[in-house]
C-alpha cells in the first residue's frame, strides 16, 4: 500500500506538469484593439486564445502596454493589428514581434484605406494626404477585414480547424451584411441637406463615403485625439457649422466632451452633443460591448441627432 501511495503521489506533480504543457500548447491570437478583438473572437471561436490587449473605454491612440503585455506578443501565432498609426504606443512591439518571427497582419492597410482629405473639405490640414485608420466605421470594409483575418488564423495559426474558422467568418458575413442593410434604411430617414457630421475629431471619413454624409470639421482638427485645438481652429469650425446649418456634434463617449461644449458658447448655445461610440467599445452591457453593438448604437443616435427625434 506504502509502495502504491508514493507511486500515486510520483505521478500527480507530473500530471499537473502536463496540464500546464497542454495549456500553454494552445494556439493564441493576439489583437491591439478591443474592437479588432470582438472581430477576431467571432471568427477564431474556440479554436484558440485570443487576448485583446486594449480595454474597454481605452483611447487607441495613447493606450500603451506592460511588459508582460509586449511578451505576450512576441509569443503569439498571430498578431492582428489595425496599423496606420492608430496604435501609436504599440507599434513598435508589434514591429519587435514581426522580427522575433511572429506573424502580424496590418488590418488598416488590406481594406482599402481612404486618406484624410484637405482642410477645406473637412479633414487634418497637417494630415492632408495620410492614411485614415479608423475602417471599421465601414461595415462593408469590416466584411473585408474579417474573411481576411479568417485567412491570416488559418494560414498561421497552427492546431485549429479551418472548416470552424470558415464556418464562423461565414456566419459573421451573415451578421454584418444585415447590419449594413439595417444603416442604410436607418440613414435613409435624414435629409440630405441635414447630413453634415461635426465630431471630436476626424473618425468617420469612412461612414461618410460610404452611406453619403459630408464631413464638416472636427473640435479637434486632427486623426488623432493627442492633437490640441488653437482658437483659430475652433472659429473656423464654428463659421463652417454656421454655413453649413449644422447644430449637432456627435462627441466619443470615452472622452470628456469640454471640446464640444465650447462650441455651444460660441454659437450662443444652440449646439446639442450627441455622444458616439466611435474608437473603442464599451464593457459588456454598457452599450457597446461588441461592433455590431456599437455601430447600431451610433447610428441610432446619428439619426435621432440629425433629425431632431
Amino acid at each position: 500500500m506504502r509502495t502504491l501511495l508514493l507511486a500515486l503521489l510520483t505521478l500527480l506533480p507530473a500530471g499537473a506538469a502536463t496540464a500546464c504543457t497542454d495549456s500553454d500548447d494552445r494556439p493564441r491570437v493576439v489583437v491591439t484593439t478591443n474592437i479588432l478583438g470582438d472581430i477576431t473572437r467571432e471568427i477564431v471561436g474556440d479554436q484558440a486564445d485570443v487576448t485583446v490587449l486594449m480595454k474597454p473605454n481605452a483611447d487607441p491612440h495613447s493606450f500603451g502596454l506592460s511588459a508582460v503585455q509586449a511578451a505576450e506578443l512576441e509569443r503569439a501565432d498571430l498578431v492582428v493589428f489595425n496599423g496606420l498609426g492608430l496604435e501609436e504606443n504599440v507599434l513598435r512591439h508589434v514591429e519587435a514581434a514581426r522580427e522575433s518571427g511572429v506573424a502580424t497582419f496590418e488590418t488598416g492597410k488590406a481594406v482599402d484605406p481612404l486618406t484624410f482629405q484637405a482642410h477645406d473639405d473637412g479633414g487634418p490640414e497637417e494630415e492632408a494626404g495620410q492614411p485614415d485608420p479608423h475602417f471599421w466605421t465601414d461595415p462593408d470594409r469590416v466584411r473585408k477585414a474579417a474573411g481576411l483575418i479568417a485567412d491570416q488564423v488559418v494560414e498561421h495559426v497552427d492546431g485549429v480547424d479551418e472548416k470552424a474558422i470558415r464556418a464562423n467568418a461565414d456566419r459573421y458575413d451573415d451578421q454584418l451584411a444585415d447590419l449594413t442593410t439595417w444603416m442604410e434604411k436607418s440613414f435613409d430617414r435624414i435629409p440630405e441637406k441635414q447630413r453634415a457630421l461635426v465630431t471630436n475629431h476626424h473618425v468617420f471619413g469612412y461612414l461618410a463615403e460610404r452611406f453619403g454624409f459630408r464631413v464638416i470639421g472636427a473640435v479637434i482638427p486632427s486623426g488623432t485625439t493627442l492633437a490640441s485645438p488653437s482658437s483659430s481652429d475652433l472659429r473656423s469650425l464654428t463659421q463652417a457649422m454656421r454655413e453649413a446649418g449644422a447644430r449637432t456634434v456627435f462627441a466619443d463617449s470615452s472622452q470628456p466632451k469640454r471640446l464640444a461644449e465650447v462650441l455651444r458658447t460660441e454659437l450662443g448655445g444652440q449646439v446639442r452633443v450627441v455622444e458616439l461610440y466611435s474608437e473603442s467599445l464599451t464593457e459588456k452591457g454598457k452599450g457597446a460591448g461588441t461592433y455590431l453593438q456599437m455601430m447600431r448604437a451610433n447610428t441610432t443616435a446619428m439619426t435621432d441627432g440629425l433629425t431632431g427625434a
